[in-house]
């Protein structure tokens, strides 16, 4: 009878009790369409909040802002992780809003005076609208490189205005173009923190017909243009 040959026992190998470390987190629950809108709505409302708060007191904490926006101030956290990043937000908040009235500006016509007096119409709501930032620069709390990275776009449709203004010879001013857009921009940025401070109120024909008479043009002339533009068709509102 022939032996078999013993087996060799086999062992399952053990394995090591799982680490809590190794676990892999549950998945964040998805959020819905409903509560994506709900985010984006209670953004916003801190953003207008904020927005009206910095133009009252630029010192304004988030404490006060989040009780004017009507929500608690770990709210505002989820959104905006610090002051800066709320400032941040409503500065790009507010580049858009002159992206959008660049854009849907009038297309060029061949009087620029009228153009140029429709643009500060335009663009004035907006200014009014975010005028808190130009405080905020000046107390340091927005870079002065983020403001020019702001007024570009409207920045470069002014140099346009002028540079056909100075070609037909309507702007009797001996300032080139670029360095006069700047100095019309700190006139009207001017304005804009006059009305700030309660010291000058206007719906953007007082800034329109300055803007014309620091471009060369006659102070009656400027008026009537103005008033000519006015007539021919409202701006729009503030964006």
């Amino acid at each position: 009878m022939t032996s078999r040959p013993a087996r060799t026992p086999t062992t399952t190998p053990r394995r090591s009790p799982a680490r809590p470390h190794e676990t892999p987190p549950p998945p964040a629950p998805a959020s819905t369409p409903a509560q994506r809108r709900d985010a984006r709505a209670t953004r916003a409302r801190i953003l207008d909040a904020a927005r009206r708060e910095l133009t009252r007191d630029p010192d304004s904490s988030l404490e006060d802002i989040a009780g004017a926006a009507g929500v608690a101030r770990r709210t505002v956290y989820v959104h905006f992780a610090c002051r800066a990043a709320l400032v941040e937000g409503l500065a790009a908040e507010a580049a858009e809003a002159i992206r959008r009235a660049v854009a849907g500006a009038p297309a060029p016509t061949p009087d620029a005076v009228a153009d140029l007096a429709r643009f500060v119409l335009v663009m004035w709501p907006v200014g009014d609208r975010y005028r808190a930032l130009i405080r905020l620069a000046r107390g340091h709390d927005l870079a002065r490189a983020r403001v020019d990275e702001l007024l570009t776009p409207a920045r470069d449709m002014a140099a346009r205005v002028f540079a056909h203004g100075r070609r037909q010879g309507v702007f009797q001013t001996t300032v080139p173009p670029d360095p006069l857009g700047r100095a019309i921009e700190a006139q009207l940025l001017a304005l804009l923190d006059c009305a700030d401070c309660g010291l000058w109120s206007d719906d953007g024909t007082g800034a329109a017909t300055a803007t014309l008479i620091a471009a060369g043009v006659a102070p009656d002339a400027a008026a009537a243009k103005v008033d000519q533009v006015r007539k021919s068709g409202s701006p729009p509102g503030p964006v």
